[in-house]
């Protein structure tokens, strides 16, 4: 197999390791479990069973609990965080560690929030198996200085790469820090996914869909700098796809829905 490069600027995450991973996530069909932004659940489990995969949804902490421990895959998102949700987060991360289930974190707009930022720092030491965010929020992870404003990041993902390897290098995580090229590490390997499109960001839901792709993927077997790489590689792809044929952000969303599709049944 190939190993990735760990130059200053990664290599391309090669065709054939996406394809088959892709196959293989269409085969597996996990079920993931998605603790996420109330804006965006539509969203992501449409996403979700484009791809082959199984969404749920379930909030209530004595169910979340139980179902995490069910489930292939676990998805953390903090975008409409608030005191019960958070009780239900951690419930729902407690019963996943017990059941070895992986689960991802999503930090959305930490950095510019104190109570989203404070209990992201105290989820990194649960030991997520991915952290997927833009680069503003990968620095503002780090204790880095950040532009990042609300959701929107500021910041150049290769600029936040050092931060990511860091921050996967304490956590355990792979990290994947997401813009215009979507950057993947292990903490020490690390590899580049270009093509992302820019009009993904005048659709809402479309990094959030993303993070529970990475979860699923991180339910499958292999290397999980490869799986989650392949992730980022799905939604690269389909969004470029999606994009040349879109008129704009109301035509991009059920595009992008139809070419991950496509390109998830013609790898299996």
């Amino acid at each position: 197999m190939l190993s990735p490069a760990d130059p200053a600027v990664p290599a391309t995450f090669p065709a054939e390791f996406a394809a088959a991973s892709w196959g293989q996530f269409r085969r597996a069909a996990p079920l993931v479990h998605c603790l996420t932004n109330e804006v965006v659940q539509s969203v992501t489990a449409n996403l979700l069973l484009a791809a082959g995969a199984s969404p749920a949804m379930v909030v209530e902490p004595q169910e979340a609990a139980q179902f995490s421990a069910l489930a292939d895959a676990l998805l953390i998102n903090l975008g409409t965080l608030n005191h019960a949700r958070a009780e239900s987060m951690l419930a729902a991360i407690e019963s996943a560690n017990r059941a070895g289930t992986p689960w991802t974190l999503d930090p959305v707009a930490v950095g510019a929030l104190t109570y989203r930022t404070d209990f992201a720092q105290r989820l990194l030491a649960l030991h997520p198996a991915a952290i997927r965010a833009n680069a503003s929020e990968i620095l503002a992870l780090c204790g880095h200085p950040a532009l990042g404003r609300g959701v929107d990041s500021g910041d150049d993902s290769l600029k936040a790469l050092p931060a990511a390897r860091a921050l996967a290098q304490q956590t355990g995580a792979v990290v994947a820090v997401t813009g215009r090229v979507d950057y993947v590490t292990d903490g020490q390997a690390a590899w580049a996914i270009p093509g992302s499109d820019p009009l993904l960001t005048r659709v809402v839901g479309t990094g959030c869909a993303l993070s529970a792709l990475v979860a699923g993927f991180c339910a499958l077997e292999g290397r999980r700098l490869d799986q989650v790489a392949a992730a980022c590689a799905l939604m690269a792809r389909a969004g470029e796809r999606a994009a040349a044929q879109a008129a704009g952000p109301g035509s991009l969303l059920p595009q992008l829905l139809d070419e991950v599709y496509q390109l998830a049944e013609g790898a299996a």
